[in-house]
């Protein structure tokens, strides 16, 4: 019974995300965020930003696979963030062929600026939403995105 309800409810689930992630990759959103947050950054460099921030140190290959972009495009990318001086390229300690992205404390301060601007505007998202309302949405959200992670990673060992 619980298979046939969770069957009928994907596809408003995958609508819902589409919608979501359609959102999140609007060019005008990341423009509306930098200013919104006092910032100067080209669109093409913010989620790299961001992405290096959250999950640095990364690879180059990881992080262009993250964002769905050419390696040789985000390379370049990451070398222009590199020469304004928002993040470094270390050796891996694992594989010295291997250099990894990291933040730096001034990209640090600029992705501050930009969680501020956020939350910012997700308060107002969520503005008349009751907090247990939230609390379930974060831990019903998390809990979808590791069920995900486990079921691909599983699927890349088939």
């Amino acid at each position: 019974m619980q298979n046939t309800h969770i069957k009928s409810q994907i596809r408003n689930l995958h609508e819902a995300l589409v919608d979501i992630a359609t959102l999140m990759n609007q060019p005008q959103r990341d423009e509306a965020l930098t200013r919104q947050a006092g910032i100067s950054l080209d669109r093409a460099l913010f989620p790299l930003l961001v992405g290096i921030e959250r999950r640095g140190p990364i690879g180059v290959v990881e992080l262009a696979d993250g964002v769905g972009r050419d390696y040789t495009t985000v390379s370049r990318q990451v070398s222009k963030l590199e020469s304004l001086g928002l993040v470094e390229r270390r050796q891996s300690p694992t594989d010295r062929r291997v250099n990894k992205a990291v933040v730096t404390a001034k990209g640090k301060e600029m992705t501050d600026k930009i969680d501020a601007a956020r939350e910012r505007i997700a308060m107002a998202a969520f503005a008349n939403w009751e907090p247990g309302e939230v609390d379930e949405l974060v831990r019903l959200m998390r809990k979808f995105a590791d069920a995900m992670t486990h079921s691909m990673d599983e699927a890349g060992e088939a």
